[in-house]
């Protein structure tokens, strides 16, 4: 006999992934099966990569993690990375950060260091090195440099923006939609544009 039950686990899942914000809300029914389904999702990231995962995270498990030693990504407590988003070390983030859908991160040589409950939307690349430009000799054969990027804490980071390698984001600066990154954000202000300038502070809204 064919069971037409609907499978709604598969379907909360995949709901979670895309939207795992929910997941800190699951009602304890929920919490049963969701909680080792994390489990054993986190765990088996560490066994085969070089990730350190705080408490009650959440990772999707159509997210693409790679830390080789030396370039560690250390995940705080409360974290939640959603589908389809790509990770290569070395990352620190702090407790509370949210990584949406979508967004690729690499951290060079030198790292991504992301503050205490920044809340990164979908799309969003960060890329911390960059290649030299000389005519000499094709892109790809060139040296290639590293600064390393920070993002301070309670940072909102609008969705397809990307901030180059060498910039500094102060604590509660908030980035436009579709934004370039381009030079240091100071504390506060908010920036919009290609490349991003100030046009705003949040201490005044």
């Amino acid at each position: 006999m064919i069971n037409d039950k609907p499978d709604y686990q598969t379907q909360h899942k995949k709901r979670l992934s895309w939207m795992p914000w929910l997941y800190f809300s699951l009602k304890e029914k929920h919490l049963v099966w969701a909680k080792p389904w994390q489990d054993e999702i986190q765990q088996n990231l560490i066994q085969v990569e070089t990730i350190h995962i705080g408490q009650q995270c959440f990772i999707a498990p159509e997210a693409n993690l790679f830390a080789e030693r030396g370039r560690d990504i250390h995940i705080g407590n409360q974290c939640m990375i959603a589908a389809d988003v790509f990770l290569h070390g070395p990352i620190k983030m702090g407790n509370e950060v949210a990584i949406n859908h979508g967004c690729s991160f690499d951290g060079g040589r030198v790292g991504i260091t992301i503050g205490d409950r920044t809340r990164i939307a979908n799309n969003v690349t960060i890329y911390a090195f960059n290649h030299g430009m000389s005519v000499d000799s094709p892109i790809y054969q060139q040296a290639v440099t590293a600064k390393g990027i920070t993002i301070g804490e309670d940072v909102w980071i609008g969705a397809q923006a990307g901030i180059v390698d060498g910039v500094n984001i102060g604590h509660q600066a908030v980035v436009g939609m579709g934004s370039i990154v381009t030079k240091d954000v100071p504390d506060f202000a908010i920036v919009a544009g290609n490349p991003a300038k100030i046009i705003g502070d949040r201490r005044d809204k």
